[in-house]
């Protein structure tokens, strides 16, 4: 006799890639400092299967200006957290998040005359 279980198996696999909260304060503190600065206006997240993505814009109507992405598939080889510029050039990869952000907290240091 077979038996029906009523709930399908978990393979494991999480149906979607999404940020830990631990991951969004991180984001989210660069955001402010950009915003405060006057260089971003507002952001979206895309939480989909194999990725999850923080897109930045300068204004709302446009194409982002950056995405930063996790790929938790990429983990153990060139890293799961990435910044990826409007033209899709990929600045910078790693496996801290710090780390790769640092890449636009850069972008906040000016020269002051």
């Amino acid at each position: 006799m077979n038996s029906i279980t009523p709930f399908p198996a978990s393979h494991g696999a999480p149906e979607q890639v999404a940020f830990h909260r631990t991951e969004l304060s991180v984001i989210l503190s660069l955001y402010g400092r950009m915003v405060a600065a006057g260089e971003w206006r507002d952001y979206g997240i895309s939480t989909l299967r194999d990725v999850a993505v923080f897109s930045v814009f300068r204004r709302t109507a446009e194409n982002p200006l950056y995405r930063i992405e996790k790929r938790p598939k990429l983990r153990n080889r060139q890293g799961q957290y990435a910044v990826i510029g409007m033209d899709g050039q990929v600045l910078k990869r790693g496996h801290e998040l710090r780390t790769v952000l640092r890449v636009l907290d850069r972008k906040l240091i000016r020269a002051v005359e």
